[in-house]
């Protein structure tokens, strides 16, 4: 394949890298795109209908298939054959990988949270971290094109973390369930707020897309489009173009440059014959991954990149961030021996309590920074081979007491956001390879106070919504036995950070690195902060925003 095939190439096929392809490819622009990972195709490898009972150990988790035997993620995990990482002696660090196509698009839990004005520019009102190099009136707009073309559900509740959308954009949420309306009125005797979530699921149909039929788990998948995922969305859009061509199975080992130190393409293994191939290229985006996309900058050093590509601010792996996890549940008396009826809806919670604590941060109240919400597990599900409750006994009595605690339990797992310290940054193991001979990555980690703080005080609140809910909750576990481990959340981002200035960030707000003036990061590596909503939504707006700009360059000559 040579260069005058495609004007850019991409590596990655999840949220960025997809979005990347979708807005390119529209502006008429060829676009060849590497995964690292195999061809999926969900139509035809979904498991939607597969049920616990008819899979081994009752369909639990194990290394192979860490949420269970119908994840949708085919080959990955927080383990990977062949693809071994690091960490240092006194760390603990997952690094999850979704190598098929799509990425982590085909599995992840489709909350769609809107950052705001309070997590754009967080270092100007604590003087913590870094602020993004722009306003959140400057992303708004591309906010609601990528809620509008993705689909997300939800409703504008005027809270000042929860920022409204532009009038028709979201599609209605689902109806709350029974559980969940008795956590929303817990949660207004304490002050707080229970509203709908935003996730991206379709509850009117979209293109050729249908609407959710609140029956199948989200989690195996969605042949129907419903639940989005790049691979019945953005790649077929982008197919339907004409304008571009996916490789899969191709493991990116460096990114090439030329003696000016500017880049020339990239070099790959083709996974299935071991070949080493290199291709050239006019303008690259890495999307592959916060850290996996930091790894192929790592691994791309020279004579010119000595600490790595486009490494001049040594920021380049620095400023790891994970989302703080942490969750208390315990059975609710009044929900006991409740009648039972269809209570699926979309898999996740249609009910959750958003962040409320901004005053009372800036009143000098609280002893950590930045914010949480609760997500909230609870409703009729699937029995699986886990049973929650203190069941007793046997026979009879055993089957009638787990009976009556079905659909009585409620949980609430917090997510909050972690601040950059300089504990947690990835860099190259000196020592060890993959099996393509690819230096693999090393994690240094370690929560700060702010995280453990966050964590006790959402403990206590949890805590305070089950006994409202009359709930017996015994002693609550120290913040370090609860936190997660780095990494768990699945929300690593920040180790390609972007800013206003070469000397402290490795890209400017177009994702464009400052060094190199051909080479973009696309995906959470770039983000600045980790606020507690999830990730994706905003990688994919950012890749949308940003591609949009790349193609307006492209056209006028300027790369």
């Amino acid at each position: 394949m040579s260069k005058a095939d495609y004007d850019v190439l991409i590596v990655g096929s999840g949220a960025g890298g997809a979005m990347a392809a979708y807005e390119l490819t529209k502006a008429g622009i060829k676009v060849l795109l590497l995964e690292a990972g195999r061809h999926y195709d969900p139509k035809t490898e979904t498991p939607m209908f597969k049920r616990n009972a008819d899979a081994p150990l009752m369909a639990s988790g194990n290394t192979d298939k860490d949420f269970g035997y119908y994840d949708a993620t085919v080959d990955g995990g927080w383990t990977v054959p062949d693809e071994p990482y690091t960490t240092d002696e006194d760390s603990e660090f997952l690094w999850w990988r979704a190598r098929m196509l799509g990425g982590r698009t085909n599995h992840w839990g489709r909350y769609s949270l809107r950052f705001s004005e309070h997590d754009f520019k967080g270092k100007s009102r604590d003087g913590l971290g870094a602020d993004w190099p722009f306003e959140y009136s400057d992303i708004a707009p591309w906010y609601d094109k990528t809620e509008a073309l993705v689909g997300v559900c939800g409703t504008n509740t005027g809270l000042d973390d929860m920022p409204d959308s532009a009038p028709d954009v979201l599609q209605p949420p689902p109806a709350p369930r029974v559980p969940e309306l008795l956590v929303a009125a817990a949660a207004n005797k304490l002050g707080l707020k229970a509203v709908p979530m935003h996730r991206a699921v379709l509850t009117r149909p979209k293109d050729d897309r249908a609407a959710c039929f609140y029956a199948t788990p989200c989690g195996h998948g969605c042949s129907i489009g419903a639940a989005f995922q790049t691979t019945t969305s953005l790649l077929p859009m982008a197919h339907k173009t004409g304008n571009l061509t996916v490789i899969t199975n191709a493991m990116v080992k460096q990114v090439t440059t030329d003696a000016n130190g500017q880049v020339t393409g990239v070099t790959y293994i083709d996974k299935t014959s071991s070949e080493q191939l290199t291709l050239p290229a006019r303008v690259v985006i890495l999307a592959a991954s916060a850290c996996e996309s930091a790894r192929i900058m790592l691994n791309s050093a020279s004579d010119s990149h000595p600490q790595g590509l486009a490494n001049s601010s040594g920021q380049l792996g620095k400023n790891l961030m994970d989302s703080t996890g942490a969750g208390l549940g315990a059975t609710i008396p009044a929900l006991r021996n409740r009648p039972r009826y269809n209570e699926d809806g979309h898999t996740a919670n249609h009910l959750f309590i958003p962040w409320w604590g901004h005053k009372a941060q800036e009143n000098g109240e609280l002893n950590f920074p930045r914010g949480y919400h609760f997500e909230i597990g609870s409703g009729f599900r699937e029995p699986g081979a886990w049973v929650s409750g203190d069941f007793k006994g046997y026979g009879k009595a055993l089957k009638d007491e787990a009976k009556a605690n079905y659909g009585a339990f409620v949980y609430f797992a917090l997510r909050g956001e972690m601040l950059p310290n300089p504990d947690c940054y990835m860099d190259i193991d000196p020592d060890v390879t993959d099996k393509w001979g690819i230096p693999v990555a090393r994690f240094h980690w370690k929560w700060s106070e702010h995280e453990l703080n966050q964590v006790a005080h959402g403990l206590k609140t949890a805590k305070d919504l089950l006994q409202t809910m009359g709930a017996t909750v015994g002693d609550l576990p120290s913040p370090e036995q609860a936190i997660a481990k780095g990494g768990q959340i699945i929300h690593e981002v920040g180790t390609t950070r972007m800013g206003e200035s070469k000397e402290d960030s490795v890209t400017n707000q177009w994702g464009q690195t400052w060094d190199c003036p051909n080479l973009f990061v696309m995906d959470g590596g770039v983000f600045a902060s980790n606020p507690h909503k999830n990730c994706t939504l905003t990688i994919l707006t950012l890749a949308m925003r940003n591609a949009n700009w790349l193609a307006n360059q492209l056209h006028k000559g300027a790369l």
